[in-house]
């Protein structure tokens, strides 16, 4: 028989670790090779952890509820082995430390011999308290970290700045009486509620939770600046209407507004490619790769925003396939980490809602958003060979939500034109 260690897998790109969820084995279970162990969530999506060998699984090192840094020893599974029937040596791996537990590791330098329990709630994740005892950087020091992760919370990023440019001797100077060091910003203070008899209370969801941190972070980060244009999509609606019944019988599935809509975005996009961008500091990371995101309404209310890998490669055809495909995905909840990575601009219809506009807020760390209004019939005035004249055509909002601090009024405002030319200038005669 022989020990294989199993680990917190790399769940996508940029997610360093995992939160788990539920054991869905316990120990002295037998597993089959690829069958799913445990349920693991992300900051992106839930995901459950398949068995990489079959076996039995001996020993559970991490609790339900316990933050791990992928690669990190998770359990250990006794397999059969092929040579000789002692186990095979395991080297020794402290236990990945709860939110609620006490860390305590000594550092081999000397310098920090046991991590203190923070004195306040802030949370430190187990791979910013491996960094900080491998480092020598007491609790007390540690504590004076600026974090920039929600809550206020030390990223991997905000420690290992930290360290690079940490003052000599280790310590970083602690306030004094006479000169106090400035604050960190707190949270503001929650007005309280009166709760009657009557009255039902709901617990947020963890995903709820999730997207409440995140849209306030968003409006922290970015100051938001919204741009409306109304668009002429009767040539649209026209082409679409002319089109769907062939469309279904040929692919057997339908075609929407959306899959046309976020194509003129990704033309308008490759004429504005400074609004394909993130910031990173002060520094401007511009975008290879147009990566559009569209946001989803779940059956529980929720929203969650999949993504269309370099959508500028695909034809209409091929966004609308994308689009319906991971529409289903996303209300089937079978989304992959993979299919909520690297975003670089999103698309929210808010017309499906019969809505006519909204003001979204950006997904961090991208700079802009842009909502599609409901497609409603107005009278308006067209111009004809014999003047002008009032016709009923079909209209629409187009809402563009832009980060102020590297997207001018210009910019934003050129973009979402752009958008409303291609739509109106499409051509219904075109064929699929």
């Amino acid at each position: 028989m022989a020990l294989v260690e199993m680990v917190m897998p790399k769940m996508g790109e940029s997610i360093m670790e995992g939160t788990v969820l539920t054991w869905l084995k316990q120990e002295g279970d037998t597993i089959e090779a690829d069958e799913s162990v445990l349920e693991v969530a992300t900051d992106k999506v839930d995901t459950e952890v398949p068995a990489i060998h079959a076996g039995v699984l001996k020993e559970i090192l991490v609790k339900e509820g316990d933050v791990v840094p992928v690669g990190a020893p998770i359990a250990r599974i006794e397999t059969e082995a092929s040579g000789s029937g002692d186990s095979a040596p395991v080297a020794a791996t402290p236990k990945v430390t709860s939110a609620n537990e006490k860390p305590a590791a000594a550092a081999s330098n000397g310098q920090a011999a046991v991590l203190d329990k923070p004195a306040g709630d802030r949370f430190y994740s187990p791979l910013v308290m491996n960094i900080a005892r491998e480092e020598g950087i007491p609790m007390n020091e540690l504590e004076r970290v600026p974090g920039t992760g929600r809550e206020d919370r030390v990223t991997k990023k905000d420690i290992l700045a930290y360290v690079k440019n940490r003052p000599q001797g280790g310590v970083a100077p602690a306030p004094t009486q006479t000169a106090p060091s400035a604050p960190m910003q707190s949270a503001p203070k929650q007005m309280p509620i009166s709760i009657s008899g009557e009255d039902e209370i709901i617990e947020m969801d963890r995903m709820r939770k999730m997207i409440a941190e995140r849209m306030v972070d968003s409006k922290r980060i970015s100051p938001h600046v919204t741009s409306f244009v109304e668009a002429d999509v009767s040539n649209v609606v026209a082409w679409r209407n002319k089109v769907k019944n062939s469309f279904m019988e040929r692919e057997g599935e339908p075609i929407t507004f959306t899959p046309i809509f976020i194509e003129a975005i990704v033309k308008a996009i490759k004429d504005y490619p400074m609004i394909n961008i993130q910031v990173d500091g002060t520094r401007i990371i511009k975008k290879k790769d147009i990566n559009i995101g569209l946001a989803v309404a779940l059956p529980s209310g929720n929203l969650i925003v999949p993504v269309i890998h370099r959508a500028d490669q695909y034809n209409l055809t091929g966004l609308t396939k994308k689009v319906n495909a991971l529409a289903k995905k996303a209300r089937e909840n079978k989304l992959t980490p993979d299919d909520l990575q690297g975003g670089t601009f999103t698309v929210s219809n808010v017309g499906s809602f019969g809505n006519v506009m909204g003001t979204p807020i950006i997904m961090q760390p991208q700079v802009a958003i842009m909502a599609l209004g409901a497609v409603v019939k107005k009278p308006a005035v067209i111009e004809t060979p014999s003047g002008d004249a009032i016709a009923i055509r079909h209209k629409m909002f187009l809402s563009h939500s832009y980060d102020h601090r590297v997207v001018d009024g210009s910019l934003g405002g050129m973009l979402v034109r752009r958008v409303a030319d291609y739509l109106e200038k499409f051509d219904p005669k075109q064929t699929l």
